[in-house]
Order: structure tokens, then sequence, then C-alpha cells
């Protein structure tokens, strides 16, 4: 073969072998064994809603089971009687609202009004009796009535504690908290055998502190009626 077909063969050849180089560039590369492919991480899943994810519900305050209305009576519930100081108070009339005390007799004196019985009423409905009799000589007069101290009902403790006499009885107590009133015990009180005289004296209830104050015989721990007397010897 002359030197110039040799030549010509060169150069085919070495084409061949580039071409065939280019074709394996372009194809993707097998990872080698023994290795795995890694995955692009992905988004973790989203948390159901709930109590403890929903944003409304964290927003809200826990409910407070505690949050009950305070006890005690109401203007509606509570029960005029003798001796008790009440503020009447007319609306725009000066000369008609004062302050009076409840006669023995269950009556107020009132101007224009005259008596008017208070004793056995809540304080609402004598404010609407009091209405009541206004309207006769004035033209829709606005009437109400506050109790400014309750003498009328009362619960008396005698005997070997700090302060002893008698006690308003304005709100519902129980015979624990009017000895708490009292001031506590003196030194050689019987805490075991305390009584309560009820209905002038027609009923006795017994009543032991040590008991009651460790959780026992609660029963005995009654509300205080108007007119108890409570005994510590």
């Amino acid at each position: 073969m002359s030197n110039k077909l040799r030549l010509t063969a060169g150069f085919l050849i070495l084409a061949v072998f580039c071409s065939l180089g280019m074709a394996a560039d372009g194809q993707p590369q097998a990872p080698p064994e023994g290795s795995a492919a890694k995955a692009p991480p992905s988004a973790p899943p989203e948390a159901a809603a709930g109590p403890d994810t929903d944003p409304a519900a964290q927003a809200k305050p826990p409910a407070n089971p505690s949050d009950k209305p305070p006890t005690g009576q109401s203007p509606g519930t509570y029960v005029i009687g003798a001796e008790d100081v009440l503020n009447i108070l007319v609306w725009h009339e000066a000369e008609l609202s004062k302050q009076v005390i409840v006669q023995p007799d269950g009556k107020i004196t009132l101007p224009l009004v005259n008596d008017v019985i208070a004793s056995g009423l809540t304080p609402e409905q004598l404010a609407a009796t009091i209405k009541k009799e206004l309207m006769k000589v004035m033209v829709a007069p606005e009437v109400s009535v506050a109790v400014q101290q309750v003498n009328s009902k009362k619960y008396y403790i005698q005997g070997e504690v700090s302060h002893p006499g008698a006690f308003p009885l304005a709100v519902p107590t129980t015979v624990m908290e009017g000895l708490a009133n009292a001031g506590g015990f003196r030194d050689f009180a019987n805490l075991k055998n305390i009584k309560i005289l009820r209905n002038h004296g027609a009923e006795t209830l017994k009543f032991n502190y040590k008991e009651v104050s460790q959780g026992k015989h609660l029963e005995q721990n009654v509300l205080l009626q108007p007119g108890d007397q409570i005994i510590v010897k």
C-alpha cells in the first residue's frame, strides 16, 4: 500500500474513534456499584388540625371553672325588716330622696307618701310600691331603694370567744363562718360542745368545731337563721 493510502486510512480510523467518544459523553453515566442515588428531601407532612395546632383554638383562653358569680343576696332576694337602714332615691327629686330607718311596726315615712309598709318586701318591691304612690301626685317618677345597713336580721354569739355580741345576717352564713366573725376562741373554750339555740330556745343544735374543721360530720355546719344564739362554753 502506498504512503498516501496509509495516511488516508489513518485519518478515517481517527475520525471513527472521535465519533464514538462524543456519543459516549452525551449519555448519562450510571452511578457506581454499591451506592444508591439520594432522593431530594420531601416536605414534612402537614399536621392534622386539632386543639393543639389550631391557631384559633390556641388564641382562646381556657375556660375558668371558677368564674362564677359571688354568693350573696341581691336586692331582689333580701327581705327588709325592722330597724334596717334604707336609702330612698327619687330621680331629680332631692326633697324626696332620703335615708330612712324601718320602724318597729315595719313602716317607713316619706314626703307625699306618708306611711308605707316596708317590712317583708324586697328593695325592688318597695321601690315599686313607692313609685305607685308617687304616681298619684307626680308624672313617671323613678325610684330606687338600697339597703344601707342590715339591723333586722342578726345572730348572737356568747361565751368564750374574742368578740361576743350581735352580728348582722345580711348574706347566707354558716356556723363556721359565724364563729370566725367573732374573732376566734379564748384559751379555755370547749370546742367540742358548742350549742346553737334556735326559735327562742325551742330547738338546740350541737356543733363540734374540731370535727368540722377536720372535714368530719359537715352536716353540723348549718346555715344560721335570724335570732340564732351560738353559745361557746
